[in-house]
């Protein structure tokens, strides 16, 4: 009897010895990182490759015909960095329906890892052909841009807007002025004022906000701003900008436009610049 209780103290304490290694060895594992037996490698960083992922392009800045309307080219922005930021860039007509060319534009970057560095922006252009010539059919661009030739100065294609993409008739009203702007080459985020208007002639003046970031109002531009005064003729695609003069009266928009009636002119101010 007395035998088996030495036996039993000495194994209760034998357990307690290998309790108390496992738990050091424990410790040392979870302070090092390493697992006592199992190989190391020390002083061996290895650095992650970036993972590159299709993507569709930031932003389309304009869609233009190319060999004889036979294909597309599509002037896109995207990822820009210190180095590759974008490989595979491919353009392709996907489907055509209802008067209306679908294409896609579509490229490789690791843009979408931070550590990639490619933080800016660059403009690049996508080819797409496309067989047929365009002639009068739409083109959208990634089931979200929608460009027609309908009123556009080839080869461009001209941009749709929220009012569609037919051009609006040439009419003295608030929305044939509107798309006389939208038509007219000045930053996108400029005002106008009207000045004059027949079934021939429109004047307005176009006022564009100035700063480092000008986009919609009070997106950081200054106060100040630039002025400009246009003179449209009616065409049948709508109206279009044929002359710029900011001196009062008549005289100084004669000398480009002598067939203007005076009555659009005679009351102009001196165009004040800001």
């Amino acid at each position: 009897m007395r035998q088996r209780k030495i036996r039993t103290a000495v194994l209760g304490a034998a357990l307690v010895v290998l309790a108390g290694c496992g738990s050091r060895a424990a410790e040392q594992a979870g302070a090092t990182g390493e697992v006592p037996g199992a190989p190391t490698a020390r002083g061996t960083a290895t650095a992650t490759a970036p993972s590159w992922t299709r993507a569709a392009p930031i932003s389309i800045a304009g869609v233009r015909t190319a060999d004889g309307g036979r294909s597309l080219q599509v002037v896109a922005d995207v990822p820009d960095g210190a180095g590759e930021c974008v490989r595979d860039l491919r353009g392709a007509l996907e489907s055509v329906e209802n008067g209306t060319l679908y294409v896609q534009v579509t490229y490789e970057t690791p843009a979408l890892d931070r550590d990639s560095g490619c933080t800016g922006t660059r403009r690049v252009e996508a080819t797409v052909k496309l067989g047929d010539p365009l002639g009068t059919r739409r083109v959208m661009v990634n089931s979200r841009n929608v460009y027609t030739p309908a009123g556009a100065t080839p080869p461009a294609l001209r941009p749709c807007d929220e009012n569609g993409c037919d051009p609006t008739p040439p009419r003295c009203t608030s929305s044939s002025y509107r798309q006389a702007v939208d038509d007219t080459d000045i930053p996108r985020h400029t005002s106008w004022e009207y000045r004059g208007c027949d079934d021939t002639w429109l004047v307005l003046d176009l006022s564009t906000r100035m700063g480092p970031v000008c986009g919609e109002a009070d997106a950081g531009c200054s106060s100040s701003s630039v002025s400009q005064r246009w003179f449209y003729r009616a065409e049948t695609e709508g109206w279009r900008p044929v002359a710029m003069n900011g001196d009062a009266g008549c005289a100084g928009i004669h000398k480009v436009l002598p067939e203007l009636p005076d009555r659009l002119c005679a009351s102009l101010p001196r165009l004040d610049r800001d």
